[in-house]
């Protein structure tokens, strides 16, 4: 009796595990699950300190789309030790002012307002009746 309790928890503990195991997504290494990757437009910028090369320092506060960035160290490096690392962006768009001069809200690209209703008839698609056609 007490054998059979043991065998029926044993094979119900290794049930568990490899459901537990088999359930897990594997991820390849170097990948980061942080929540600044999860967005479509993740973004880097190159970080350098002072002795950078000349290729970086033209870079500076130009945002990439993680996927489109250049490899470190860059291609016109000619530095002996490349010291240059990306930071990590949520989104590519540096600004957080999302306005845009084609929006009906953007730069003068409303059609103005209006206090009241101006159209005399009365909607033609309110309380149709499907049966009257």
């Amino acid at each position: 009796m007490e054998q059979t309790l043991l065998v029926i928890a044993v094979v119900g503990l290794l049930a568990w595990l490899f459901l537990r195991h088999r359930d897990k997504k594997t991820e390849p290494a170097g990948k980061s699950t942080s929540d600044s990757t999860k967005s479509a437009y993740h973004a880097v910028s190159i970080k350098y300190d002072a002795n950078a090369c000349e290729a970086a320092q033209k870079m500076s506060g130009r945002r990439f789309l993680a996927s489109e960035a250049p490899r470190l160290p860059l291609p016109e490096c000619d530095v002996s030790e490349c010291s240059c690392r990306f930071a990590h962006h949520e989104d590519r768009r540096s600004s957080t002012d999302r306005r845009s001069p084609f929006a009906a809200s953007g730069f003068g690209g409303g059609t103005g307002s209006f206090e009241k209703e101006r159209r005399e008839r009365k909607d033609r698609r309110k309380n149709v009746d499907p049966s009257d056609s």
